[in-house]
């Protein structure tokens, strides 16, 4: 199993709290049958996770540890939810009988996990024949911004390195139908959707979500810990950020790619 590299720290919340199924899951929802059983795999803080609960008979959450799962679990409490059943489970052994639901989705997880191809293997196993699997992932390679400030490339630099170091792909978002295939399936429908944040709302909360994150987060300890940046170096990449975010001219792009895939 990877190490989950972004960690639970507030600053990255801050960015995982704002998912629906509208900016996150738009690929999947036609899919959404009321009377649908889901999977929500990596369900992270559960905003996501609540907006199928819905839409669909029954959800269950998953994550990789109490820790992690009592965010979910937390929010569906105070939101008086009460169709989301909630376990630990590692998604490359999942406990789960076959054929236990009729929709399994992933958002953000398989760039994460030790070895996504089983991760498909078991996400398919324990969905009923004709049902979906549904995975979206970010692409970090593609992200796009302006202005160019070379503080922004050492970031993404560094990300990328210290993703592979904890034994995840941060490029999953093209390599998601490659996975799908390998792991057997044959009816795979891929697409792409993107986040863009271009006015000055968005900005201030994608660049100072970024700003604070590259200094407080697991990512930014991990960083220091092995030696791959100095404070002062996480100190001018946050700076960088927040300038990015006060530049009337400022735009950035993140790229995802999507499979549906029957089982």
């Amino acid at each position: 199993m990877a190490v989950y590299t972004h960690g639970h720290h507030d600053s990255v919340l801050r960015s995982h709290n704002v998912r629906s199924i509208a900016n996150s899951a738009a690929y999947l929802e036609p899919h959404l049958a009321a009377d649908a059983h889901l999977l929500d795999v990596g369900a992270g803080p559960g905003t996501i996770t609540a907006d199928f609960a819905g839409r669909v008979a029954s959800v269950t959450a998953v994550e990789i540890s109490e820790d992690a799962l009592n965010l979910s679990r937390t929010l569906a409490a105070e939101r008086g939810i009460d169709n989301i059943d909630f376990a630990v489970e590692d998604v490359h052994a999942l406990s789960f009988a076959d054929a236990a639901f009729d929709i399994v989705h992933a958002h953000q997880v398989l760039q994460h996990v030790g070895d996504p191809v089983q991760a498909l293997r078991e996400m398919r196993r324990v969905t009923k024949p004709g049902g979906i699997v549904a995975a979206r992932d970010a692409d970090y390679a593609g992200f796009i911004w302006f202005p160019l400030l070379p503080e922004l490339d050492e970031w993404l630099r560094l990300y990328r390195e210290a993703a592979r170091l904890n034994g995840g792909e941060p490029d999953a978002g093209r390599r998601l139908l490659q996975w799908a295939r390998a792991a057997g399936f044959t009816d795979i429908t891929a697409t792409a959707s993107t986040w863009c944040y271009a006015t000055p709302a968005e900005r201030e909360w994608w660049g100072g979500m970024w700003a604070d994150r590259i200094l407080q987060s697991a990512l930014a300890a991990q960083l220091e810990r092995e030696g791959l940046a100095t404070r002062a170096q996480l100190q001018q990449i946050s700076d960088a950020w927040r300038s990015w975010a006060s530049d009337g001219d400022g735009w950035y792009l993140v790229p995802h790619g999507e499979i549906l895939c029957r089982a």
